[in-house]
């Protein structure tokens, strides 16, 4: 290890992004570190400060959360605690600190009516408890530290951990056909092209005090479908692979009733990360190709993993 590399310290070890970032980030300009239970536990906010000091980090970045929205409904409080409370103590110690924070959150904050791409400056009003915890979060680190980024995604799907891409492929394996949402439009993003984004920014935020580029920005693949596309379009690129495919049905939201209404619009408008960071996510379909063809030549004579 060289002294010219610098430490970029994350919260959580197992969620996509976090996975990501330790794939893509290998050789890079940045040791990374990864911290999750039991030594740091979100839920347990006074630990936190404590837990990043002792990390020695240049960059934070802040990307373990309460994901799971459904049950978000009905334990709307630990949510809160683990979203809101403990994103904003990760703030705080990085003000302290003096470094910058990158800080993951989602289209949720959105309520989804509105007929175009949702834009930075777009009113937020979260329609659920999970939407709701993750605006507590963007707020909190705001108000902590003026030095940060908070990337808002959507739709994140890799080849770690649970996602739809994967369920879809798990699904076909038993399934000639699926019925899958088709009036919840938005666009579907890589963990790894998500990573490949963060540390670009991380860079950009090291290597510059510049006012611009803090803030919020949008980060999603280029290109938009509603699920069931999405559905198809894997199931296209599983088929070519000799993998599980299955006919998909378009159905309404109604027809699948969850605890936690989704948002009917979900896409965001990438256009300020591009101008400001020089950050622009691939295609869906193409990053959609490379995940299921990643999977199925690691899975195919054990199944999906």
């Amino acid at each position: 290890m060289t002294s010219t590399r610098k430490r970029m310290v994350v919260t959580g070890r197992q969620g996509q992004v976090v996975q990501s970032l330790l794939e893509r980030g290998q050789n890079g300009p940045f040791e990374i570190i990864t911290l999750g239970r039991p030594e740091l536990d979100l839920s347990r906010p006074d630990v936190i400060d404590a837990v990043l000091r002792a990390a020695e980090p240049d960059v934070i970045v802040s990307a373990a959360a309460y994901t799971a929205v459904d049950q978000a409904e009905t334990d709307e409080e630990a949510a809160t605690v683990v979203n809101g409370v403990a994103a904003g103590k990760i703030a705080e110690t990085a003000a302290a600190l003096g470094v910058p924070m990158i800080h993951l959150s989602t289209d949720y904050v959105f309520d989804g009516s509105k007929l175009a791409p949702y834009v930075e400056t777009d009113p937020v009003a979260p329609i659920g408890a999970y939407g709701r915890s993750k605006l507590a979060g963007e707020r909190a680190v705001a108000a902590a530290s003026s030095d940060h980024a908070i990337l808002r995604t959507a739709w994140v799907y890799s080849p770690f951990g649970k996602n739809f891409l994967k369920t879809m492929l798990k699904l076909a394996e038993s399934r000639d056909s699926l019925n899958v949402v088709n009036d919840q439009i938005g666009n579907p993003t890589s963990a790894l092209d998500i990573a490949d984004a963060v540390l670009q920014v991380a860079q950009n935020l090291l290597r510059s005090d510049a006012p611009d580029l803090r803030g919020i920005f949008h980060i999603t693949g280029t290109g938009e479908c509603n699920w069931a596309e999405f559905a198809t379009a894997i199931f296209a690129q599983s088929e070519a692979h000799g993998g599980p495919h299955a006919a998909v049905k378009g159905i309404l939201s109604a027809q699948y009733p969850t605890p936690a209404k989704r948002p009917a619009n979900s896409r965001l408008d990438c256009t300020l990360l591009n101008a400001r960071h020089g950050v622009r996510i691939p295609d869906w379909r193409d990053s959609t190709a490379q995940v299921v063809g990643r999977l199925l030549n690691h899975n195919h004579t054990d199944g999906q993993q």
